[in-house]
Protein backbone atom coordinates (compact mmCIF):
# COMPACT_ATOMS: atom_id res chain seq x y z
CA UNK A 1 0.00 0.00 0.00
CA UNK A 2 3.15 2.47 0.69
CA UNK A 3 3.99 1.65 -2.57
CA UNK A 4 0.60 2.66 -4.39
CA UNK A 5 0.37 5.83 -2.05
CA UNK A 6 4.15 7.14 -3.02
CA UNK A 7 3.08 6.64 -6.76
CA UNK A 8 -0.46 7.80 -7.16
CA UNK A 9 0.22 11.04 -5.17
CA UNK A 10 3.72 11.65 -7.07
CA UNK A 11 2.01 11.09 -10.81
CA UNK A 12 -1.28 12.68 -9.04
CA UNK A 13 0.21 15.96 -8.27
CA UNK A 14 2.60 15.60 -12.17
CA UNK A 15 -0.39 15.54 -13.95
CA UNK A 16 -1.49 18.96 -12.49
CA UNK A 17 1.05 20.33 -13.46
CA UNK A 18 3.36 20.89 -10.20
CA UNK A 19 6.64 21.18 -11.08
CA UNK A 20 8.76 17.72 -10.00
CA UNK A 21 10.48 19.23 -6.86
CA UNK A 22 7.95 19.66 -5.61
CA UNK A 23 6.15 16.77 -6.56
CA UNK A 24 8.37 14.76 -4.35
CA UNK A 25 7.66 16.86 -1.51
CA UNK A 26 4.31 16.11 -1.76
CA UNK A 27 4.41 12.55 -2.29
CA UNK A 28 7.05 12.89 0.54
CA UNK A 29 4.38 14.49 2.96
CA UNK A 30 1.81 11.73 1.48
CA UNK A 31 3.62 8.94 2.83
CA UNK A 32 4.28 10.63 6.10
CA UNK A 33 0.62 10.80 6.73
CA UNK A 34 -0.28 6.96 5.57
CA UNK A 35 3.17 6.49 7.93
CA UNK A 36 1.45 8.64 10.72
CA UNK A 37 5.01 10.24 11.09
CA UNK A 38 4.37 13.31 9.60
CA UNK A 39 6.64 15.92 10.92
CA UNK A 40 7.74 19.32 9.70
CA UNK A 41 11.70 18.99 10.90
CA UNK A 42 11.65 15.58 8.97
CA UNK A 43 11.05 17.15 5.93
CA UNK A 44 13.86 20.44 6.79
CA UNK A 45 16.24 18.09 7.67
CA UNK A 46 16.37 16.17 4.91
CA UNK A 47 15.79 18.88 2.59
CA UNK A 48 19.34 20.64 3.93
CA UNK A 49 21.22 17.07 4.53
CA UNK A 50 20.15 16.05 0.89
CA UNK A 51 21.86 19.31 -0.68
CA UNK A 52 24.86 19.21 2.04
CA UNK A 53 27.14 16.64 0.17
CA UNK A 54 30.44 16.97 -0.97
CA UNK A 55 30.46 15.12 -3.90
CA UNK A 56 27.45 16.98 -5.19
CA UNK A 57 29.96 20.29 -5.21
CA UNK A 58 30.83 19.00 -8.94
CA UNK A 59 27.56 19.46 -10.18
CA UNK A 60 27.71 23.67 -10.04
CA UNK A 61 31.38 23.78 -10.74
CA UNK A 62 30.69 21.16 -14.27
CA UNK A 63 27.69 23.57 -15.40
CA UNK A 64 29.99 26.69 -14.76
CA UNK A 65 32.69 25.25 -16.70
CA UNK A 66 30.22 24.14 -19.67
CA UNK A 67 28.96 28.01 -19.85
CA UNK A 68 32.33 29.23 -19.63
CA UNK A 69 33.02 26.83 -22.66
CA UNK A 70 30.34 27.85 -24.87
CA UNK A 71 30.93 31.84 -23.82
CA UNK A 72 34.76 30.87 -24.35
CA UNK A 73 34.54 29.71 -27.76
CA UNK A 74 35.60 26.63 -27.00
CA UNK A 75 32.25 24.68 -28.52
CA UNK A 76 32.72 26.63 -31.63
CA UNK A 77 36.80 25.51 -32.06
CA UNK A 78 35.26 21.85 -31.74
CA UNK A 79 32.99 21.90 -34.57
CA UNK A 80 35.85 23.66 -36.67
CA UNK A 81 37.49 20.99 -35.88
CA UNK A 82 35.88 18.24 -37.33
CA UNK A 83 34.76 20.16 -39.75
CA UNK A 84 38.33 20.19 -41.31
CA UNK A 85 38.32 16.01 -40.61
CA UNK A 86 35.57 14.96 -41.87
CA UNK A 87 33.62 17.44 -43.54
CA UNK A 88 34.33 16.75 -47.32
CA UNK A 89 32.65 13.21 -46.04
CA UNK A 90 29.33 12.28 -48.15
CA UNK A 91 27.30 13.30 -45.48
CA UNK A 92 30.02 14.32 -43.71
CA UNK A 93 28.09 17.48 -41.23
CA UNK A 94 25.90 14.22 -40.27
CA UNK A 95 29.78 13.09 -39.38
CA UNK A 96 31.03 16.11 -37.43
CA UNK A 97 27.82 16.32 -35.25
CA UNK A 98 28.95 13.25 -34.29
CA UNK A 99 32.49 13.89 -33.59
CA UNK A 100 31.50 17.25 -31.93
CA UNK A 101 28.93 15.17 -30.00
CA UNK A 102 31.28 13.04 -28.35
CA UNK A 103 34.21 15.98 -28.00
CA UNK A 104 31.55 18.07 -26.20
CA UNK A 105 30.44 14.74 -23.84
CA UNK A 106 34.27 15.35 -22.62
CA UNK A 107 33.39 18.64 -21.67
CA UNK A 108 30.40 20.03 -19.83
CA UNK A 109 28.20 16.46 -19.19
CA UNK A 110 25.01 18.04 -20.08
CA UNK A 111 22.87 16.22 -22.85
CA UNK A 112 20.80 19.60 -23.07
CA UNK A 113 23.70 22.36 -23.19
CA UNK A 114 25.06 20.08 -25.78
CA UNK A 115 22.21 19.76 -27.62
CA UNK A 116 21.67 23.73 -27.97
CA UNK A 117 25.33 23.95 -28.52
CA UNK A 118 25.71 21.72 -31.50
CA UNK A 119 22.26 22.48 -32.81
CA UNK A 120 22.93 26.05 -32.79
CA UNK A 121 25.86 25.98 -35.11
CA UNK A 122 25.54 22.88 -37.42
CA UNK A 123 21.61 22.67 -37.86
CA UNK A 124 21.13 26.30 -39.97
CA UNK A 125 24.27 24.41 -41.69
CA UNK A 126 22.84 20.99 -42.83
CA UNK A 127 19.70 22.32 -43.89
CA UNK A 128 21.45 24.74 -45.90
CA UNK A 129 23.86 21.90 -47.58
CA UNK A 130 21.03 20.29 -48.55
CA UNK A 131 20.45 17.55 -45.52
CA UNK A 132 16.83 17.02 -44.52
CA UNK A 133 16.07 19.35 -41.81
CA UNK A 134 13.93 17.15 -39.29
CA UNK A 135 17.04 13.97 -39.93
CA UNK A 136 19.71 16.52 -39.06
CA UNK A 137 17.89 17.60 -35.75
CA UNK A 138 17.10 14.38 -35.08
CA UNK A 139 20.91 13.36 -35.20
CA UNK A 140 21.83 16.37 -32.95
CA UNK A 141 19.46 15.15 -30.34
CA UNK A 142 20.34 11.66 -30.48
CA UNK A 143 23.79 12.68 -30.36
CA UNK A 144 23.50 14.87 -27.46
CA UNK A 145 22.67 12.00 -24.42
CA UNK A 146 26.35 10.78 -25.40
CA UNK A 147 26.74 13.66 -22.63
CA UNK A 148 25.79 11.53 -20.05
CA UNK A 149 27.65 8.42 -20.26
CA UNK A 150 31.07 9.89 -21.20
CA UNK A 151 32.87 11.54 -17.99
CA UNK A 152 31.88 14.30 -16.80
CA UNK A 153 28.77 13.08 -16.33
CA UNK A 154 26.08 15.11 -13.84
CA UNK A 155 24.07 11.94 -13.88
CA UNK A 156 27.00 9.61 -12.74
CA UNK A 157 27.54 12.03 -10.20
CA UNK A 158 23.98 11.88 -8.83
CA UNK A 159 23.87 8.08 -9.15
CA UNK A 160 26.86 8.28 -7.39
CA UNK A 161 26.02 10.40 -4.39
CA UNK A 162 22.37 8.46 -4.02
CA UNK A 163 23.62 4.12 -4.09
CA UNK A 164 27.35 5.21 -2.98
CA UNK A 165 29.06 4.03 -5.52
CA UNK A 166 32.33 5.27 -6.88
CA UNK A 167 32.02 8.08 -9.31
CA UNK A 168 35.29 7.81 -10.39
CA UNK A 169 34.48 4.09 -11.30
CA UNK A 170 31.15 5.40 -12.95
CA UNK A 171 33.27 7.67 -14.55
CA UNK A 172 35.79 5.30 -16.27
CA UNK A 173 33.43 2.63 -17.37
CA UNK A 174 31.45 5.40 -19.34
CA UNK A 175 34.18 6.07 -21.72
CA UNK A 176 33.69 3.23 -23.75
CA UNK A 177 29.86 3.33 -23.64
CA UNK A 178 29.81 6.60 -25.02
CA UNK A 179 32.72 5.85 -27.48
CA UNK A 180 30.23 2.99 -28.78
CA UNK A 181 27.61 5.51 -28.84
CA UNK A 182 29.23 7.87 -31.15
CA UNK A 183 30.10 4.68 -33.68
CA UNK A 184 26.19 3.18 -33.77
CA UNK A 185 24.69 6.87 -34.31
CA UNK A 186 27.68 6.85 -37.49
CA UNK A 187 26.80 3.59 -38.78
CA UNK A 188 23.20 4.37 -38.64
CA UNK A 189 23.77 7.78 -39.96
CA UNK A 190 25.84 6.22 -43.09
CA UNK A 191 22.44 3.89 -43.30
CA UNK A 192 19.62 6.28 -43.96
CA UNK A 193 21.56 9.03 -45.74
CA UNK A 194 23.62 6.42 -48.16
CA UNK A 195 21.22 7.25 -51.33
CA UNK A 196 20.35 11.02 -50.44
CA UNK A 197 22.00 13.55 -53.01
CA UNK A 198 24.10 15.64 -51.02
CA UNK A 199 26.12 19.10 -50.69
CA UNK A 200 30.05 17.76 -49.97
CA UNK A 201 32.26 20.21 -48.75
CA UNK A 202 36.00 20.85 -50.26
CA UNK A 203 38.78 18.69 -48.58
CA UNK A 204 40.85 20.46 -46.22
CA UNK A 205 44.41 20.44 -46.80
CA UNK A 206 46.58 18.90 -44.34
CA UNK A 207 47.88 22.55 -43.61
CA UNK A 208 44.12 23.52 -42.76
CA UNK A 209 43.55 20.77 -40.49
CA UNK A 210 46.74 20.97 -38.44
CA UNK A 211 45.15 24.50 -38.25
CA UNK A 212 42.46 23.93 -36.93
CA UNK A 213 43.62 20.95 -34.43
CA UNK A 214 46.19 23.83 -33.03
CA UNK A 215 42.82 26.17 -32.58
CA UNK A 216 40.95 23.30 -30.96
CA UNK A 217 43.85 22.27 -28.82
CA UNK A 218 43.18 23.85 -25.73
CA UNK A 219 39.13 22.59 -25.59
CA UNK A 220 40.25 18.64 -26.78
CA UNK A 221 43.10 18.92 -23.44
CA UNK A 222 40.41 19.22 -20.97
CA UNK A 223 39.12 16.25 -21.18
CA UNK A 224 42.50 14.55 -20.73
CA UNK A 225 42.93 16.31 -18.40
CA UNK A 226 39.53 15.44 -16.11
CA UNK A 227 40.29 11.69 -16.68
CA UNK A 228 44.32 11.59 -16.30
CA UNK A 229 44.11 13.21 -12.97
CA UNK A 230 41.03 11.00 -11.84
CA UNK A 231 42.81 7.53 -13.21
CA UNK A 232 46.09 8.80 -11.65
CA UNK A 233 44.49 10.18 -8.48
CA UNK A 234 45.80 12.95 -8.55
CA UNK A 235 42.40 15.01 -7.87
CA UNK A 236 38.43 13.52 -6.73
CA UNK A 237 35.59 14.20 -9.59
CA UNK A 238 34.46 16.95 -6.79
CA UNK A 239 38.26 18.29 -7.24
CA UNK A 240 37.76 17.66 -11.08
CA UNK A 241 34.96 20.41 -11.72
CA UNK A 242 36.63 23.00 -10.24
CA UNK A 243 39.60 22.10 -12.40
CA UNK A 244 37.18 22.27 -15.52
CA UNK A 245 35.88 25.54 -14.24
CA UNK A 246 39.25 27.07 -13.64
CA UNK A 247 40.76 25.84 -16.71
CA UNK A 248 37.56 26.76 -18.75
CA UNK A 249 37.70 30.34 -17.46
CA UNK A 250 41.84 30.46 -18.24
CA UNK A 251 41.35 29.46 -21.80
CA UNK A 252 38.33 31.65 -22.94
CA UNK A 253 39.60 34.49 -21.01
CA UNK A 254 43.72 34.74 -21.93
CA UNK A 255 43.80 32.28 -24.54
CA UNK A 256 40.98 32.72 -26.98
CA UNK A 257 40.15 35.84 -25.42
CA UNK A 258 36.62 35.73 -26.82
CA UNK A 259 35.34 36.12 -22.51
CA UNK A 260 35.06 39.07 -21.43
CA UNK A 261 35.01 40.24 -17.59
CA UNK A 262 32.00 41.92 -18.29
CA UNK A 263 29.93 38.70 -19.56
CA UNK A 264 30.96 36.79 -16.88
CA UNK A 265 28.38 37.90 -14.62
CA UNK A 266 25.84 36.81 -17.03
CA UNK A 267 27.87 33.45 -17.23
CA UNK A 268 27.67 33.20 -13.60
CA UNK A 269 23.75 33.82 -13.33
CA UNK A 270 23.16 31.16 -15.82
CA UNK A 271 25.15 28.44 -14.25
CA UNK A 272 23.75 29.46 -10.80
CA UNK A 273 20.11 29.25 -12.62
CA UNK A 274 20.70 25.39 -13.57
CA UNK A 275 22.20 24.43 -10.44
CA UNK A 276 19.50 25.69 -8.47
CA UNK A 277 17.25 23.73 -10.13
CA UNK A 278 19.27 21.00 -10.06
CA UNK A 279 20.15 20.89 -6.61
CA UNK A 280 16.36 21.44 -5.38
CA UNK A 281 15.79 18.31 -7.03
CA UNK A 282 18.21 16.40 -5.26
CA UNK A 283 17.20 17.75 -2.09
CA UNK A 284 13.84 17.30 -2.98
CA UNK A 285 14.30 13.38 -3.72
CA UNK A 286 16.34 13.18 -0.61
CA UNK A 287 13.00 13.82 1.68
CA UNK A 288 11.48 10.83 -0.80
CA UNK A 289 14.30 8.78 -0.40
CA UNK A 290 14.12 8.47 3.41
CA UNK A 291 10.75 7.74 3.40
CA UNK A 292 10.85 5.39 0.76
CA UNK A 293 13.91 3.73 3.25
CA UNK A 294 11.27 4.02 6.27
CA UNK A 295 8.12 2.65 4.44
CA UNK A 296 10.51 0.20 2.85
CA UNK A 297 9.40 -0.22 -0.59
CA UNK A 298 12.70 -1.35 -1.74
CA UNK A 299 11.82 -4.64 0.01
CA UNK A 300 7.99 -4.58 -1.76
CA UNK A 301 9.76 -4.33 -5.09
CA UNK A 302 12.45 -6.55 -4.20
CA UNK A 303 9.89 -9.29 -3.26
CA UNK A 304 7.96 -8.34 -6.68
CA UNK A 305 10.96 -9.07 -8.37
CA UNK A 306 11.64 -11.86 -6.34
CA UNK A 307 11.72 -14.65 -9.39
CA UNK A 308 13.92 -12.81 -11.83
CA UNK A 309 16.83 -12.31 -8.89
CA UNK A 310 18.15 -15.79 -9.44
CA UNK A 311 18.25 -14.75 -13.32
CA UNK A 312 20.15 -11.63 -13.24
CA UNK A 313 20.18 -11.15 -17.25
CA UNK A 314 16.20 -11.22 -16.98
CA UNK A 315 16.13 -9.18 -13.86
CA UNK A 316 18.25 -6.56 -15.88
CA UNK A 317 16.11 -6.93 -18.96
CA UNK A 318 12.78 -6.10 -16.94
CA UNK A 319 14.45 -3.10 -14.91
CA UNK A 320 15.50 -1.95 -17.99
CA UNK A 321 12.22 -2.12 -19.38
CA UNK A 322 10.66 -0.63 -16.30
CA UNK A 323 13.23 2.41 -16.75
CA UNK A 324 12.11 2.79 -20.50
CA UNK A 325 8.54 3.23 -19.72
CA UNK A 326 9.10 5.89 -16.66
CA UNK A 327 11.61 7.60 -19.17
CA UNK A 328 9.08 8.11 -21.47
CA UNK A 329 7.03 10.12 -18.49
CA UNK A 330 9.61 12.07 -16.21
CA UNK A 331 12.99 13.76 -17.03
CA UNK A 332 16.67 11.94 -16.34
CA UNK A 333 17.46 13.67 -12.87
CA UNK A 334 14.73 12.86 -11.04
CA UNK A 335 14.10 9.24 -12.52
CA UNK A 336 17.94 8.63 -11.17
CA UNK A 337 17.04 10.34 -7.64
CA UNK A 338 13.83 8.63 -7.10
CA UNK A 339 14.74 5.11 -8.73
CA UNK A 340 18.13 4.45 -7.42
CA UNK A 341 17.59 3.85 -3.57
CA UNK A 342 14.70 1.76 -4.81
CA UNK A 343 16.51 -0.41 -7.77
CA UNK A 344 19.87 -0.64 -5.86
CA UNK A 345 19.07 -3.29 -3.16
CA UNK A 346 17.69 -5.81 -5.63
CA UNK A 347 21.19 -4.85 -7.85
CA UNK A 348 23.10 -5.85 -5.02
CA UNK A 349 21.11 -8.87 -3.85
CA UNK A 350 21.01 -10.02 -7.25
CA UNK A 351 24.74 -9.97 -7.34
CA UNK A 352 25.13 -7.35 -10.29
CA UNK A 353 28.10 -5.19 -10.11
CA UNK A 354 26.35 -1.64 -9.53
CA UNK A 355 28.98 0.42 -11.06
CA UNK A 356 28.13 -1.48 -14.53
CA UNK A 357 24.30 -1.38 -13.83
CA UNK A 358 24.88 2.56 -12.97
CA UNK A 359 25.71 2.79 -16.84
CA UNK A 360 23.12 0.78 -18.03
CA UNK A 361 20.66 3.04 -15.66
CA UNK A 362 22.10 6.12 -16.76
CA UNK A 363 22.33 5.38 -20.54
CA UNK A 364 18.23 4.13 -20.13
CA UNK A 365 17.73 7.10 -18.72
CA UNK A 366 19.30 9.16 -21.07
CA UNK A 367 17.48 7.32 -23.80
CA UNK A 368 14.54 8.91 -21.85
CA UNK A 369 15.72 12.20 -22.85
CA UNK A 370 14.80 11.21 -26.41
CA UNK A 371 10.86 10.33 -26.15
CA UNK A 372 7.63 12.20 -25.80
CA UNK A 373 6.11 13.71 -24.22
CA UNK A 374 8.84 14.79 -21.66
CA UNK A 375 12.21 14.16 -23.49
CA UNK A 376 13.77 17.21 -22.53
CA UNK A 377 16.74 17.11 -25.22
CA UNK A 378 13.45 16.58 -27.49
CA UNK A 379 12.09 19.69 -26.37
CA UNK A 380 15.20 21.39 -26.30
CA UNK A 381 16.66 20.13 -29.97
CA UNK A 382 12.69 21.02 -31.45
CA UNK A 383 13.36 24.49 -30.63
CA UNK A 384 16.58 24.74 -32.11
CA UNK A 385 15.60 23.50 -35.27
CA UNK A 386 12.88 25.50 -35.61
CA UNK A 387 10.28 22.27 -36.08
CA UNK A 388 7.36 20.50 -34.20
CA UNK A 389 7.81 17.04 -32.08
CA UNK A 390 5.94 15.53 -34.76
CA UNK A 391 8.68 16.36 -37.63
CA UNK A 392 11.64 15.35 -35.10
CA UNK A 393 9.87 12.06 -34.36
CA UNK A 394 9.97 11.14 -38.46
CA UNK A 395 13.68 12.32 -38.15
CA UNK A 396 15.05 10.86 -34.89
CA UNK A 397 13.52 7.21 -34.87
CA UNK A 398 16.52 5.62 -36.85
CA UNK A 399 18.62 6.86 -34.01
CA UNK A 400 16.43 6.14 -31.15
CA UNK A 401 15.82 2.50 -31.99
CA UNK A 402 20.22 2.18 -32.69
CA UNK A 403 20.74 3.68 -29.27
CA UNK A 404 18.25 1.03 -27.56
CA UNK A 405 19.98 -1.92 -29.30
CA UNK A 406 23.33 -0.86 -27.77
CA UNK A 407 21.49 -0.78 -24.36
CA UNK A 408 20.54 -4.80 -25.34
CA UNK A 409 24.15 -5.13 -26.62
CA UNK A 410 25.35 -4.05 -23.17
CA UNK A 411 23.32 -6.11 -21.02
CA UNK A 412 23.73 -9.07 -23.08
CA UNK A 413 27.54 -8.30 -23.05
CA UNK A 414 28.51 -6.95 -19.98
CA UNK A 415 32.26 -7.31 -20.74
CA UNK A 416 32.30 -3.97 -23.31
CA UNK A 417 31.99 -2.06 -19.62
CA UNK A 418 33.09 -4.23 -17.10
CA UNK A 419 36.75 -4.89 -19.06
CA UNK A 420 37.42 -1.88 -19.96
CA UNK A 421 36.51 -0.09 -16.68
CA UNK A 422 39.32 -2.43 -15.42
CA UNK A 423 42.06 -1.22 -17.84
CA UNK A 424 41.33 2.35 -16.80
CA UNK A 425 41.12 1.76 -13.02
CA UNK A 426 44.03 -0.78 -12.71
CA UNK A 427 45.82 -0.28 -15.91
CA UNK A 428 45.68 -3.61 -17.05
Amino acid sequence: MALVVFVGSLLGVMALGLPIAFALLVSGVALMFYLNIFDTQIIAQNLISGADSFPLMAIPFFILAGELMNAGGISKRIVRFALALVGHIRGGLGYVAIIAGVLFAGLSGSAVADTAALGAILIPMMVKAGYNRNRSTGLIAAGGIIAPIIPPSIPMILFGVTSGVSITKLFMAGIVPGILLGIILAVCWWLVTRRDQLEVLPRQSAKEIWQAAREAFWALLLPVIIVGGLRGGVFTPTEAAVVAAFYALFVGLCIYRELKVRNLFHVLVAASKTTSVVMFLVAAAMVSAWLITVANIPSIVTDVLAPFIEHPLVLLLAINALVLLVGTAMDLTPTVLILTPVLMPIIEKAGIDPVYFGVLFILNCSIGLLTPPVGTVLNVACGVGKIGMEDILKGIWPFLLAETLLLLLLIFFPSLVTVPLEWFTTGH
